[in-house]
């Protein structure tokens, strides 16, 4: 299993809109193969700040399967003007349990 990692920052008095866009957005991520599960988990110390998980079978379910797929471009259309910088995606495997 891969974990997807993403830090974002929503542009300033955009958390309230961008929390929204994100449930609906949150419908077309699940859709996709090779999904297992997200959590999106807000920052206490830094206003407008988000930490993204996403579980996937492999790398890419996440790089090709999701990220070359119709349904990002609504994802992107969804969430992406939100953001400021734009964010960083690194991926993750479980070295030690």
């Amino acid at each position: 299993m891969i974990l997807e990692a993403a830090l974002l920052q929503v542009k300033s008095s955009m958390e309230n809109e961008f929390e929204k866009a994100f449930e609906e957005a949150s419908t077309i991520i699940t859709a996709m193969n090779g999904y297992k599960s997200h959590e999106l988990q807000r920052c206490l110390e830094v206003k407008g700040k988000y930490l993204l998980l996403v579980r996937w079978d492999t790398l890419e379910d996440h790089t090709i399967g999701f990220r070359q797929s119709s349904e990002y471009q609504r994802w992107k259309k969804l969430l992406h003007h939100f953001y400021e910088p734009f964010p960083t995606v690194e991926h993750f495997e479980l070295f030690h349990d």
